[in-house]
């Protein structure tokens, strides 16, 4: 059974019209979840004292990515199984998975708005923020750390429908959640509809309302067998066992993520201590880099759903193959967008409402371009991620991206304050570190000790 389900599923022929056929639905949601972000960002932008509350945003949104990091590992750890379990044919075990993630994320979200919302202000201080740009920050923070549930969730279900092989159901739903998001921040934040002004605040609990209404729609369509999926929200025993496989392929991603923003949040730090408005045009650039990467990071997602299914399925050629023509795609898509962020970087900046002339404005074209010049590593690495993590071996990348992390912080200290560059010499860091990714990757992947076969991870 298991060979016919894996031939059905992920049919011998284009594996690179596979790839896009399932990466394209991923790339929407992507783009929507970035562009709820932008949203916030753009109208906070012309809200009342905005240059304050875009530094509170610059400094909330890296806490609420490291935040984060161990519902990103119960995310990889659970695609990782369920993609390995319906590539074998175990309909049952996609259920059992699902069910046990959804009530593990639930528990995170709940220990994460109650540590979240204590350590909140300690953190926000530890990154550097003045009182002005920390009581900005605190306000956004405060209510989706309270709501992290829903926003969990949300991540879970795209997730877990992926690994299915369905990516175009969490299209749908991101779609609707981002048009919701803006209506509710076009009234919250800037106080139309008749609603308050209640400005960086506003813009938090829109988008916390907007992913509220997004897991109702989840749950309704898992709940009616969608995909062949049983779903239902009765509480269950917690599986000890699942849970500990869980924990051991999704910890070393968590502590990947940990690693990748403990790089960026020595960034904000450093950039805190030499320059506030750089803080806020880091924040500005890291929107444009969260969509200008989402394309890449989208065909990685796509790759980790189809390796895992070919693992499963037993068809290690198959995930080679895959991995193969990741790589190619990735490269070939960061390489066009490369070209066309350099190209529209002005125009870009102006959409923040943000004169490029000015202080902030210069800061962040600054960081646009040298974000622009990561990409092009990141082409390749980002697509051995895909395989990593779809065929569970986690740790690799996360080795990976801590001796790099280790060699970019103190790159970016030596360029930005003993050396004098400043700002520019702080984000250069991250293109050294990039390529020393790259090419680790490159080598792991060529050892092929990620290629391990059948329903466990």
């Amino acid at each position: 059974m298991a060979a016919s389900v894996a031939e059905r599923e992920n049919p011998k022929g284009s594996i690179p019209r596979r790839l896009a056929s399932l990466a394209w639905p991923i790339i929407g949601v992507n783009v929507l979840n970035v562009l709820a972000l932008a949203v916030d960002t753009a109208m906070i932008g012309r809200s009342h004292l905005a240059e304050t509350a875009l530094t509170g945003l610059g400094f909330a949104t890296q806490v609420i990515f490291l935040l984060m990091v161990l519902m990103l590992g119960l995310t990889v750890g659970t695609v990782a199984f369920v993609a390995r379990a319906h590539g074998a044919g175990q309909r049952e075990r996609v259920d059992h998975i699902l069910a046990q993630s959804s009530q593990l994320t639930v528990l995170l979200g709940i220990g994460i708005a109650v540590l979240g919302n204590l350590f909140a202000p300690a953190i926000l201080t530890a990154l550097g923020a003045g009182p002005e740009a920390g009581e900005a920050g605190l306000a956004y923070l405060r209510p989706l750390l309270t709501c992290s549930v829903f926003y969990y969730l949300n991540i879970l279900y795209a997730a877990v429908l992926r690994g299915v092989g369905d990516t175009r159901s969490a299209f749908a739903i991101a779609l609707v959640m981002n048009l919701l998001n803006v209506v509710f921040n076009y009234g919250l934040i800037l106080g139309n509809y008749g609603l308050p002004a209640m400005g960086i605040a506003g813009a938090a609990w829109g988008t916390a309302a907007a992913q509220v209404c997004s897991v109702v729609l989840y749950v309704i369509l898992l709940a009616r067998g969608w995909r062949g999926i049983s779903f239902s929200l009765r509480p269950r025993a917690i599986d000890a066992p699942l849970a500990r496989d869980l924990i051991r392929v999704g910890t070393p991603a968590a502590l990947d993520m940990l690693v990748l923003n403990v790089g960026f949040l020595s960034i904000v730090g450093m950039l805190g201590r030499y320059d506030e408005i750089a803080v806020a045009a880091h924040g500005i650039g890291l929107r444009i880099q969260a969509l200008a990467f989402v394309p890449g990071m989208s065909i990685s997602q796509a790759t980790g759903a189809l390796v895992g299914n070919a693992l499963g399925a037993k068809d290690v050629d198959q995930a080679r193959a895959i991995a193969r023509a990741s790589m190619a795609m990735c490269f070939t898509v960061m390489v066009s967008l490369c070209i066309l962020i350099v190209a529209v970087s002005v125009p870009t900046v102006r959409l923040f409402d943000v004169d490029p002339a000015s202080p902030l404005g210069l800061y962040s074209l600054t960081w646009i371009k040298i974000l622009a010049i990561c990409m092009l590593p990141v082409g390749i690495y980002i697509g051995l991620v895909g395989v990593f993590q779809g065929s569970g071996a986690t740790r690799l990348s996360l080795r990976i991206n801590l001796i790099a992390t280790l060699a970019q912080i103190p790159i970016s200290w030596l360029l930005g304050f003993p050396l004098g560059m400043g700002a520019f010499g702080i984000w250069a860091g991250f293109p050294v570190a990039f390529v020393l990714k790259m090419l680790m990757g490159v080598v792991e992947y060529k050892r092929g000790s990620w290629a391990r076969v059948g329903a466990r991870a």
